[in-house]
């Protein structure tokens, strides 16, 4: 039964990061071109500039305009960037063995420590606790990819992400909305940014996809040095070394719950 969900998981997955709007072959709004990006590489890295080895940029994903492939792309990077850099921060607070002062469960365990060994106290957690982290992220994806309109494939902004008290997609459709109040928004949660202008918001996206490109070299460099020392000079006799597989986030016993 655990492999059937698994599949049913994998295969909803990959539709749900292709909107039905997309999916439907609706109009495209034209947004980026290669030729924007070229200039967005030079902002982000003029030593560097636009490097594109796979030619993913003149690609055309699910039959889709080349717009709307960058627009999936931009998108992808900046997200995965903010989770990359939430995964650095996070490896190394876990890895001095700082917790929150709380007790994990109303039983009153304690959180796991593991050595301050970030991969093994992630494998200490109780199984019920990694699949609320895991629904707690498909939620997220889930209210990132349906409350944005227009969509960052149909020339939106790649990297917005809807708010819980007025999404964009509740203009066109009142009853768009979560069942229940949420007090604080995933981006500026206290409304400190608000007066902060178009131009201002621009160059802080600069700064965070740099960021993010930066964090996905570092988390990569820590898992990589901890499953084989060395590998990362930089990095030789910092990481503790993890036995376990990083693919096999349920101990490579994908099921819903313990039997």
């Amino acid at each position: 039964m655990s492999r059937i969900v698994l599949a049913l998981a994998l295969v909803c997955g990959a539709q749900a990061f292709v909107p039905t709007s997309v999916r439907s072959g609706a109009k495209t709004v034209v947004s980026d071109t290669p030729a924007d990006l070229d200039k967005l590489a030079v902002e982000l890295n003029p030593a560097v500039k636009f490097w594109d080895p796979l030619n993913l940029a003149e690609a055309e994903f699910w039959e889709e305009s080349n717009e709307a492939t960058i627009g999936f792309l931009r998108h992808a990077e900046i997200k995965h960037g903010r989770v990359a850099m939430m995964g650095f921060v996070g490896y190394c607070v876990q890895a001095k063995g700082i917790t929150w002062p709380t007790k994990m469960t109303f039983e009153g365990a304690s959180w796991p420590t593991a050595d301050n060994n970030p991969a093994m106290q992630w494998d200490a957690l109780p199984e019920v606790s990694k699949w609320q982290i895991i629904l707690a992220v498909g939620f997220f994806e889930l209210w990132g990819e349906s409350g944005m309109s227009p969509h960052y494939m149909r020339g939106g902004k790649p990297g917005a992400f809807p708010s819980f008290k007025e999404p964009p997609a509740a203009k066109s459709n009142p009853d768009f909305k979560l069942p229940h109040p949420v007090p604080f928004d995933l981006y500026d949660p206290f409304g400190l940014f608000k007066k902060m202008s178009e131009e201002q918001k621009s160059r802080r996206l600069l700064m965070e996809v740099n960021n993010g490109r930066l964090a996905m070299i570092g988390i990569f460099g820590f898992l990589a040095e901890s499953k084989v020392p060395g590998s990362v000079p930089a990095l030789k006799g910092l990481i503790q070394p993890y036995a376990g597989d990083y693919m096999a986030p349920f101990g490579a016993d994908f099921t819903l719950f313990s039997s």
